[in-house]
């Protein structure tokens, strides 16, 4: 067992200290990764003093409130529909947003810019045709078209955690609420809304840093609408002919600031939820609420959000992944829809190597990270070693780190540390574990809470090893929470790209990389056609991992 708290302690201290050390050395140094410099803080001067910086802080700010604000509005609305209300059609409103959850983020940003682009955007050539307005144009290249795009990414994830929030409610003081002659609206306003004041305030911080690390849209739209933020200047500092690594490095620490403050006060804000806990131990009774004939606008309200927000995006890049060029849908374009852009992708180089690096992978780290996690969550939870939950801290550490602050770290550490794994998958995978560590500790550790010590005491006193009862009787009662975990690691994995942006070559591209080069090159319904096929496999992938799940009495 001491081996086991030993390695698990390296392992974890190897992962989450290692690349953040090696930025802050990098960030201080005045020569290349991988040779002996001096100690400076110039990189720090010549990022901070820059003219430049101040607007690219305050794009950064803007963008990420913004994008927070939307989605969370957006969000919460669906899901208190869904859960709290006998709205009509909230099965298949649940089921959409969740397809779009499934969606990669870079996938989501081109869709949008198909659509809102001045010169090829569908909704705009539509407007145009349709009104007679040739000046006509709704600009995705802005601050504005920036925001709703993000937005749009980030909504699926509100509406999971606000549906829990919701679903856990008891309605025993919105009753009371609706007894004193309070209707539907007041009660929301003055009751449920502030019963899930923590829950809104934790969700609203984890959408702007989730926004303020975002890669995709200020890749993709906001360096052509000259908008710059952090994490598209740390990725122009490191694209030069001579990369500016110190450069990179100051940029990400301060990135890498603003997530700390934000997880801190994430942390305040859940640390004080029992003000508002309304699940006792006399239990709770969930309801929905009848709206009456009002049902029937928020049904229609619904559809009119899931129509514009998940089904046009998704309509247009089937769409666009049969046309030889954008346009209107008519009678004359329907004549030239093919499948040409499907069979192209079978012979670009890197597709099927793209495929089977992000299936690799995808599917390693999710099956690594669950594994470790679970040795982690048994040393946390059911051990009496003293300090174990530094352990635990320390392996939820890499939620703070944005993934371009990440790619960046990982990179300076493999060129200067003699370990010959920078251009390998190796460094992917690391990456991807380091990432993805905080989610799979959460997990495991919830599920390790579960499981009383009967069992493992049974079996130790019947002279079982510790790994033999971790092995066979512990596993085994922590697979639901093994597969949930593992189900979602392995979904986000395969949309990854702020990390493996940076840390990627040819032999190791992955399908998200392969996605933003396709669009770098102007193969628009090239990237359509892979975008179509990424998202059937994801939802394949999702439904498949579901009904294991559900074998073993965890997911419905």
């Amino acid at each position: 067992m001491i081996l086991v708290l030993v390695g698990a302690v390296l392992l974890v201290a190897y992962f989450a200290l290692t690349p953040l050390l090696m930025l802050l050395y990098s960030s201080f140094s005045d020569a290349p990764p991988g040779t002996l410099g001096n100690l400076t803080v110039a990189n720090f001067a010549r990022a901070y003093l820059d003219p430049e910086f101040y607007p690219l802080f305050w794009n950064t700010i803007k963008f990420a409130f913004g994008s927070s604000a939307l989605s969370f509005l957006l969000g919460s609305f669906l899901a208190w529909i869904c859960e709290r209300t006998n709205t009509p059609l909230r099965g298949l409103l649940t089921t959409l947003v969740i397809v779009l959850f499934v969606v990669p983020g870079i996938l989501e940003t081109v869709a949008w810019i198909l659509l809102l682009s001045p010169q090829i955007g569908l909704i705009n050539l539509a407007i145009r045709k349709l009104v007679g307005a040739p000046g006509f144009s709704l600009n995705v290249y802005s601050l504005g078209g920036m925001i709703w795009a993000e937005s749009m990414n980030l909504y699926p994830l509100v509406f999971l955690l606000m549906s829990a929030a919701f679903r856990s409610q008891d309605v025993a003081m919105e009753e009371a609420s609706l007894t004193c002659g309070a209707g539907n609206f007041a009660t929301l306003r003055r009751i449920t809304l502030r019963l899930v004041t923590p829950a809104m305030l934790s969700v609203m911080l984890i959408t702007f840093i989730r926004a303020a690390e975002s890669f995709e849209v200020p890749a993709l739209i906001g360096v052509r609408a000259g908008i710059f933020v952090f994490t598209t200047k740390i990725y122009g500092a490191l694209q030069r002919l001579r990369p500016h690594y110190g450069i990179a490095g100051a940029y990400s620490l301060i990135l890498l600031l603003i997530s700390i403050v934000g997880l801190f006060s994430y942390f305040r804000l859940t640390k004080a939820a029992e003000r508002f806990a309304t699940i006792t131990g006399k239990g709770y009774r969930p309801r929905r609420i009848d709206l009456g004939v009002w049902r029937y606008v928020t049904s229609a309200s619904c559809i009119f959000i899931m129509g514009v927000t998940a089904i046009l995006p998704l309509t247009n890049l089937v769409w666009s992944s049969l046309t030889p060029y954008m346009a209107v849908p008519s009678l004359e374009m329907a004549s030239l829809l093919s499948l040409k852009s499907y069979r192209e992708l079978f012979h670009f180089p890197f597709a099927q190597t793209a495929f089977v690096n992000s299936l690799v992978l995808s599917f390693a780290s999710a099956s690594a990270v669950m594994l470790l996690t679970s040795v982690i969550a048994w040393i946390t939870v059911k051990s009496k070693i003293r300090g174990r939950f530094l352990l635990d801290n320390l392996a939820f550490l890499p939620i703070a780190i944005p993934g371009i602050v990440l790619g960046v770290s990982l990179l300076v550490l493999y060129l200067t540390i003699p370990i010959p794994i920078y251009g390998s998958l190796w460094i992917l995978f690391i990456a991807y574990m380091t990432k993805y560590l905080p989610y799979g500790i959460r997990t495991a550790s919830a599920s390790m809470i579960q499981i009383g010590k009967e069992l493992e005491e049974a079996s130790v006193a019947s002279g079982a090893s510790w790994l033999q009862t971790f092995r066979r009787i512990l596993l085994p009662l922590l697979m639901p929470g093994f597969v949930a975990g593992w189900i979602y690691i392995a979904v986000v994995s395969l949309r990854e790209l702020s990390t493996s942006i940076l840390l990627y070559t040819q032999q190791t591209i992955v399908l998200s990389i392969l996605v933003f080069d396709l669009w770098e090159s102007g193969l628009y319904s090239s990237v359509s056609a892979l975008g179509v096929l990424m998202v059937f496999f994801l939802m394949v992938v999702t439904w498949t991992a579901r009904r294991i799940g559900a074998r073993i009495g965890y997911i419905e």
